[in-house]
């Protein structure tokens, strides 16, 4: 990678959308703690520093600050929100607690020209941004000017062009910011001068070169588990090995309908790649038999998937390499002195490392790449559009979108509902536009009436919703006619279900994963 932007992160929320944001605009980009040495600061060679948003307060001397190294590199520096704010203190300006906070949409006025707006707001302009701050810079350190105003603050944006150093008050990185994304862009190819040559078909190449460099003459085998990444990784795997790689898939009995046959169909068929197809099934019912707390249920599943996965790889004898399709988010939230959602959220089999028991040496050639790019790598692999565009698949399976007990019972019952609501929004042309969509069988029953007789049967609930980011989402607005077209096919083809509700719940931000 020889253009590098690194972002520093204070603890934000939306540090990762920072990443995204700059990744969109084809610049490679890497997030790092703010505890980042100096020797790997200097090492990592960028070409411009982001210093991100975060919760703390500069007004509290214990409060997190950049390495002094940041500003002596010569390279240009966006402080975001808390970044800004350090920025300032660290270079001999003022932030005190404000008496009016901001947070949510607010309106900046555009004081004066600068690189960070060109082509974007004029001077005079009034722009609509997101905020989120108690506290605000109150003198600008010197060689500092304000170039934009809120009413909270007289320093909503500054700048000093000679060491091309910025700050913004506000948070570019968030969509509720319109032109956002353009000013990080400005940032990165304006001012620090990157070409924006970061494609998938270039990280595809390098990752295949990487491979080879690290396998060697080695074998790897490669769990599939009938999502997007594992299968991007066995495929981009088997570009760089051919037949050095085996995939093994643990049936784990708690995939969607028809899941484990496509994978089976695909790999073995289509890509001719040595596919193990280990039906466990049973042995995972009778692990979760009278488990109710979701929490055990996820680990008593990833302690399974272990076991049957270790059990099958030894079979292979000569293996040195474990693959697995570890993304950037996880890598970003292990490395986090804040920690992260993966640490309390993501207890299954492919978060963690692996046991001491399996001595083979972890290769995750995806650990670079948000959703989204595993994604667009698919599309450069040339992969079916059916697998690529897949909704996100919790590593438990089923089994938590059955509140309390999980028996082989509930689990046909909810996997046929599931495949009548996936398939009423394929039919509908509307799976593109949902970012994740599910049914739950819950834990209640209800008394209805069917045809001339009284049943007594489960409630499912359907989940669907929008987001462009993944961090926070919205439910999707389905039509009425939509709604009652699917419930009314789901209570006529899957009994043990006499009633349908829909969940039209919204996510706030904190969180990675719907399941």
């Amino acid at each position: 990678m020889s253009e590098r932007i690194l972002i520093l992160d204070f603890g934000s929320q939306v540090t990762q959308l920072i990443a995204r944001r700059v990744r969109e605009s084809g610049v490679y980009c890497e997030i790092h703690p703010f505890t980042i040495s100096e020797d790997r600061l200097n090492g990592l060679a960028p070409c411009g520093i982001i210093l991100s948003g975060g919760p703390a307060s500069l007004t509290e001397a214990a409060s997190p600050r950049a390495p002094e190294l940041v500003f002596r590199l010569g390279v240009p520096v966006l402080g975001i929100c808390y970044g800004m704010q350090t920025m300032c203190t660290q270079l001999g300006g003022r932030v005190t607690l404000s008496d009016h906070q901001e947070f949510g949409r607010a309106f900046i006025d555009i004081l004066g020209e600068c690189p960070l707006f060109e082509g974007l707001w004029p001077k005079g302009a009034r722009e609509q941004v997101w905020m989120s701050h108690g506290d605000r810079v109150d003198a600008l350190p010197t060689g500092f000017r304000a170039v934009a105003a809120s009413d909270a603050t007289p320093y909503a944006a500054i700048a000093d062009e000679a060491r091309r150093f910025y700050g913004v008050l506000f948070h570019p990185e968030v969509v509720h910011t319109p032109q956002g994304a353009q000013l990080l862009r400005n940032f990165t190819h304006n001012v620090a001068g990157c070409r924006g040559d970061w494609t998938m078909a270039r990280f595809r190449a390098q990752a295949v070169d990487k491979i080879r460099r690290q396998v060697g003459s080695g074998n790897v085998v490669c769990g599939l588990s009938g999502g997007v990444d594992s299968a991007v990784a066995a495929v981009l795997l088997h570009e760089a090995i051919g037949d050095r790689l085996t995939c093994i898939l643990v049936d784990t009995g708690l995939l969607r309908a028809g899941e484990a046959e496509e994978v089976v169909s695909l790999f073995r068929g289509h890509y001719n790649i040595p596919l193990i197809h280990r039906d466990a099934s049973r042995l995972f019912l009778g692990k979760l038999a009278g488990i109710v707390d979701p929490e055990e249920k996820r680990k008593a599943i990833g302690a399974t998937f272990i076991e049957v996965f270790d059990e099958e790889a030894r079979k292979l004898g000569d293996v040195e390499f474990l693959a697995q399709g570890t993304l950037y988010p996880d890598v970003i939230e292990s490395a986090s002195p804040f920690g992260g959602p993966s640490v309390t959220i993501k207890s299954h089999h492919n978060v963690g490392g692996l046991p001491e028991r399996m001595k083979l040496r972890l290769i995750e050639p995806l650990r670079d790449l948000f959703k989204d790019e595993v994604r667009a790598l698919g599309r450069e692999l040339g992969m079916p559009e059916r697998l690529v565009e897949r909704h996100p698949f919790p590593g438990p399976g089923l089994a938590i979108r059955i509140p309390g007990e999980v028996t082989g019972t509930k689990l046909e019952v909810l996997r046929k509902a599931d495949a009548v609501f996936l398939e009423e929004i394929r039919n509908a042309g509307l799976y593109g536009a949902i970012w994740q969509a599910f049914a739950v069988l819950l834990p209640v029953k209800s008394v209805g009436v069917m045809g001339d007789s009284r049943s007594y049967d489960f409630v499912c609930a359907l989940r669907a919703v929008t987001s462009t980011d993944g961090m926070t989402a919205d439910y999707f607005p389905f039509p009425h006619e939509f709604l009652g077209r699917t419930a009314t096919r789901i209570i006529n083809e899957v009994r043990g279900i006499n009633r349908v509700v829909y969940d039209v719940t919204s996510k706030p931000p904190g969180t990675i994963e719907w399941e």
